[in-house]
């Protein structure tokens, strides 16, 4: 299996996105600590089919266009991981959770910590919404892509302020 990269601007930075015949393995920030997820870059690629996709759906994104990404993923870690990051997937946009309610979802609310470990080793950073996990104090916690790029992002997919028509 060979991965394939490339290098895309953000209002969040260069991303990085890396994919492999099986769909998108990550999406990484500019800063990114190389230790966090461990994945080969592989062959630079400005065609390849499945980056090709994450950086239109991106666009989208950051545009207004898209609250739903639509692409297939390649998650590599442990299985506990992976029912982390699968339970990032079902937070509706626009909305947060707890490290405490994800640790309930996967039926092991002990494990707010080991919740909040798997979290920050999120390869697919924005896609694998871990920007919208949050503190139970409802504060902004640790993101590996900086807390201003988390604010951004929940501010993205924060609704319009309505105005008070009877005020």
């Amino acid at each position: 299996m060979s991965n394939y990269y490339n290098i895309i601007p953000s209002p969040v930075g260069q991303l990085t996105l890396i994919a492999s015949d099986h769909g998108l393995m990550a999406v990484l920030w500019e800063n990114e600590d190389p230790k966090r997820v461990g994945i080969d870059k592989g062959e630079r690629s400005d065609n390849f089919p499945y980056l090709q996709q994450t950086e239109n759906q991106l666009k989208d994104y950051f545009a207004g266009r898209r609250k739903k990404f639509e692409l297939p993923l390649h998650f590599i870690g442990t299985d506990f991981q992976q029912q982390v990051w699968q339970a990032l997937l079902t937070i509706p946009f626009g909305e947060t959770r707890s490290y405490l309610q994800i640790a309930q979802q996967i039926g092991n609310e002990k494990s707010v910590r080991a919740v909040g470990a798997a979290n920050g080793k999120n390869p697919i950073s924005i896609i694998a919404p871990c920007h919208r996990v949050i503190g139970s104090s409802g504060k902004l916690t640790g993101f590996a892509g900086g807390l201003e790029a988390k604010a951004f992002l929940l501010q993205l997919e924060s609704p319009p302020q309505q105005a008070d028509l009877w005020g």
